[in-house]
C-alpha cells in the first residue's frame, strides 16, 4: 500500500495550528536592550565630559602653560575631510581652588584654517607637537544616525517574525481546505467500538476491503463507490462509523464540516473544495469525511440569492470534483446528514454518492451492545443486567445511551457507591429523557392534589383500556418541565401502530383533563400538552395514515418532518376548502369520541381513581405493579417506602402554571410520559 505524503501531512498539521505569541522574540528583545544598556553604561562610565573651548580661550590657556602635553593625555589635531576647519582636542589644567588640586579637563576647540596660519608656531614655542588624526565626519554621522533605526527595525523583525510568517501563510492559505487529517497512528477507532448498526457496518465492509487491497476489485473490473452518504437521526453514530472505516482500513482520515466551506468572500468555498481533493489525492488511499453536508449541499435555486450565491458555487465545485476524480486513486468520500430531504438531486445521483446507508436508531439488541461498549469505561456493580436497561430504553440513540451510562456513573459517585447499580441506571434513563427530579420545587397542597388526580387519570386508563402500552410508573414529583409524569414502556420495539392502538392512545391522553372535570367540576390548563399531542396524532390519522372512513385512503398535503423554507414557503395546498373543512370535522370527531370514552371509563371506576390519587399524594411515585394492585384489590398491598414531603410553601402571586406533555408524538412510539409543567 503506498505511503501518504509526509510533506502534505506536515502542511496539513501546520494549517491546523493557530499562530502563537512569539515569546522567543520578546526574550530576544529583552536581551538586546540589556546589551545596549550595558554598552551605554560602560561607554558613559569610561567617557569624560568634553568642554567646548573657544579658540581665544585656548590661546590664553596655551600662554599660561595650562595645556597638558603628556603621553597619557596627548594633544590631538583632528583633520576632518571635506571641511575648512580643524579640531584640536586634549586636556588643560583647571586652576586649583582652595584645598582642591588642579584637575585635567578634556577640551575641544575649533580652528579655522583661513585665519590661524601661525598655530603650529605657537605650539612649537610652547614645546608641543600634536598628533595628527584624519577623520571622516560625514560617514561617522551617517552611521551614527542610521544605526539606531537599523537596530530598531531588526528588533521588530525578530519580535514579529513568527506573526508575519503566520499572517502571510494565512493570506496565502485563505482558499485552502480546512480539512483536519487524523493520522493512521492516532486513529484507534475500529468496528469493535461501533455497536448497534450491524447492517451499516456490513455495507461499508467492502470499502474497507477495497482500501486494504484495491487490486482485488480492479481485477474483476469492479468500481468501488465514489461516495457514501450516511443518513440517520442525530446521535446514531454516523461520524463514529466513518472513523471506524478509516481505522479498520488503516488509512489517513480527513474530516471537515460542511459549514467550513462557506465564507463571506465569493469563490473561497469552491477553492477549498478543490484544495481538499488535492490533499486527498496526495495522501491516497484515504477517506474524506464531510459532516453535515446539508450545510453546503442544499437544493440549488431554492434559497435566497438566486443561483449565484457563494453556497451554490461551492456546491457546483463539489459536484465537478466528485464527478472528475477516479475511484482507482483510492479516495473515498463519506458524508453524513440528518436532512437528506434538502440535498440537491445532482449530489445523490450514481457516480457521486453512489450509495446511501441509513443509520437507524438501534433495536433492543443493538442498545444492549452499545451499553456494553460504554460500560467498559465505568465500574458496574455485581448482578447488573444491561439487557434490562436495553429493554427499558426504546427509541434511545447511541449518544443518549452513552449519556445514560455517564449520568449513572456520576449519580453513583455522588451517592458514594463502589459500583453502578440498576437503580442508578434507571434514574439516569429517566433523567436523560424527561429531566431531573425537582424535589425542591415547593407546591401547594391544592397544586399537588390536582396533579395527583391528573396523573391518576392517565395511569388508570393505561391499565383499563385494551391496546395500550404497559404502564411503567406514575409520579407527582416535578421532573424537568413537568409537575408530574405518567410513563409507559412498550414490551418490545414497535415500528407500526394499529388503528385501535392509536385510538386507545388518544383516550389515554384525554384522561388527565377528564379526571379534573370529574373530581373538581372544573378544569385547568394542565392538559395543554395532552391536547396538542392528541390533535397532532388525530390529524395524521386523517391526513397521512388514511384512517378516516369518510375521507378514505388519500394523503392530504405533503407532510415533512422538517420544513425546508426555500422549497415549502410557496407550496400551495393541494386540496379544496371543502375538503379542509371535512378534515377538521374528522379530527374533531376523533378527539370528541376519545374524550367521551375516557369520561365513561373514569366515571365507572371513580373509586379506583381516588385510591390511586391518594396513594400518589402519600408516596409520590407508584410503579405499574402497584397500580395493578389498586385496580385488583382496591388498596396497596406492597406500598413503596413512605416519603415525608417537605412543608408546603406559599407560591408567589404569578400567573397560573401552564402544563405541557412529555411523551411520544407519533409512531414509532417512544417511552412516554404525560404530565404538566409550569410556565
Amino acid at each position: 500500500m503506498p505511503q501518504p505524503d509526509r510533506n502534505s501531512q506536515k502542511e496539513n498539521k501546520s494549517r491546523g495550528n493557530e499562530p502563537n505569541f512569539n515569546w522567543r522574540g520578546v526574550i530576544l528583545i529583552a536581551i538586546a536592550f540589556g546589551f545596549i544598556a550595558l554598552a551605554m553604561l560602560f561607554y558613559r562610565g569610561g567617557m569624560q565630559p568634553v568642554e567646548e573651548v573657544p579658540y581665544n580661550r585656548f590661546l590664553e590657556l596655551l600662554e599660561n602653560k595650562q595645556i597638558v602635553n603628556d603621553k597619557n593625555l596627548p594633544l590631538t589635531l583632528i583633520v576632518e575631510e571635506g571641511r575648512a576647519t580643524q579640531a584640536l582636542s586634549g586636556y588643560y589644567l583647571k586652576q586649583s581652588v582652595g584645598s582642591q588640586p588642579a584637575q585635567p579637563i578634556k577640551f575641544r576647540t575649533t580652528i579655522y584654517l583661513n585665519y590661524n596660519t601661525n598655530l603650529q608656531e605657537k605650539l612649537a614655542t610652547a614645546g608641543m607637537q600634536p598628533a595628527i588624526r584624519t577623520e571622516s565626519n560625514v560617514i561617522a554621522q551617517t552611521v551614527a544616525g542610521f544605526l539606531p533605526i537599523a537596530l530598531f527595525l531588526l528588533v521588530l523583525y525578530f519580535l514579529f517574525r513568527q506573526q508575519i510568517r503566520m499572517a502571510g501563510k494565512g493570506a496565502l492559505n485563505f482558499g485552502k481546505s480546512k480539512a483536519r487529517m487524523l493520522a493512521r497512528d492516532k486513529n484507534k477507532i475500529t468496528f469493535r467500538d461501533v455497536a448497534g448498526v450491524e447492517e451499516a457496518k456490513d455495507e461499508v465492509q467492502e470499502l474497507v476491503e477495497f482500501l486494504r487491497d484495491p487490486k482485488k476489485f480492479q481485477k474483476l473490473g469492479g468500481r468501488i463507490p465514489k461516495g457514501v452518504l450516511l443518513v440517520g437521526p442525530p446521535g446514531t453514530g454516523k461520524t463514529l462509523l466513518a472513523r471506524a472505516i478509516a481505522g479498520e482500513a488503516d488509512v489517513p482520515f480527513f474530516s471537515i464540516s460542511g459549514s467550513d466551506f462557506v465564507e463571506m468572500f465569493v469563490g473561497v468555498g469552491a477553492s477549498r473544495v478543490r484544495d481538499m481533493f488535492e490533499q486527498g489525492k496526495k495522501s491516497a488511499p484515504c477517506i474524506i469525511f464531510i459532516d453535515e453536508i446539508d450545510a453546503v449541499g442544499r437544493h440549488r435555486g431554492h434559497g435566497v440569492g438566486g443561483g449565484h450565491d457563494e453556497r451554490e458555487q461551492t456546491l457546483n465545485a463539489l459536484l465537478v470534483e466528485m464527478d472528475g476524480f477516479d475511484t482507482q486513486e483510492g479516495v473515498i468520500i463519506i458524508a453524513a446528514t440528518n436532512r437528506p430531504d434538502v440535498l440537491d438531486p445532482a449530489l445523490l445521483r450514481p457516480g457521486r454518492f453512489d450509495r446511501q446507508i441509513t443509520v437507524n436508531l438501534p433495536d433492543v439488541k443493538g442498545r444492549e451492545e452499545i451499553l456494553r461498549v460504554h460500560a467498559k469505561k465505568v465500574k458496574l456493580a455485581e448482578g447488573v443486567d444491561l439487557a434490562v436497561v436495553a429493554r427499558g430504553t426504546p427509541g434511545y440513540s447511541g449518544a443518549e445511551l452513552a449519556n445514560v451510562i455517564n449520568e449513572a456513573a456520576l449519580l453513583a459517585a455522588r451517592r458514594g457507591l463502589k459500583g453502578i447499580t440498576l437503580a442508578e441506571l434507571e434514574e439516569a434513563r429517566d433523567k436523560v429523557r424527561w429531566g431531573k427530579e425537582r424535589r425542591s420545587l415547593a407546591l401547594s397542597e391544592k397544586e399537588k392534589t390536582n396533579t395527583a388526580y391528573h396523573e391518576a387519570g392517565h395511569a388508570l386508563l393505561l391499565e383499563l383500556l385494551p391496546h395500550t402500552e404497559p404502564l411503567h410508573k406514575v409520579t407527582i414529583i416535578p421532573r424537568g418541565p413537568s409537575l408530574g409524569s405518567t410513563m409507559w414502556l412498550p414490551e418490545e420495539d414497535k415500528y407500526t401502530n394499529r388503528k385501535n392502538e392509536l385510538l386507545a392512545s388518544l383516550t389515554v391522553k384525554m384522561g388527565g383533563r377528564v379526571a379534573e372535570e370529574i373530581i373538581f367540576g372544573d378544569v385547568t390548563n394542565g392538559a395543554a400538552g395532552d391536547i396538542k399531542m392528541a390533535t397532532a396524532m388525530a390529524r395524521k390519522m386523517v391526513c397521512e395514515w388514511g384512517m378516516s372512513e369518510k375521507l378514505g385512503m388519500v394523503e392530504y398535503g405533503e407532510h415533512e418532518d422538517y420544513v425546508f423554507l426555500g422549497r415549502d414557503i410557496s407550496r400551495a395546498r393541494d386540496y379544496s376548502e371543502a375538503t379542509a373543512e371535512e378534515i377538521d370535522h374528522e379530527v374533531r370527531r376523533l378527539l370528541d369520541e376519545a374524550y367521551q370514552n375516557a369520561k365513561q371509563t373514569l366515571i365507572a371506576n371513580r373509586d379506583k381513581l381516588e385510591v390511586i390519587a391518594k396513594a400518589l399524594l402519600e408516596y409520590e411515585t407508584l410503579d405499574g405493579s402497584q397500580i395493578k394492585e389498586i385496580i385488583k384489590h382496591g388498596r396497596l398491598i406492597n406500598p413503596p417506602p413512605s416519603i415525608t414531603p417537605p412543608p408546603a410553601q406559599k407560591m408567589p402571586p404569578e400567573k397560573p402554571p401552564k402544563q405541557v406533555v412529555i411523551g411520544p408524538d407519533v409512531a414509532p412510539p417512544l417511552p412516554g410520559a404525560l404530565g404538566g409543567a409550569p410556565a
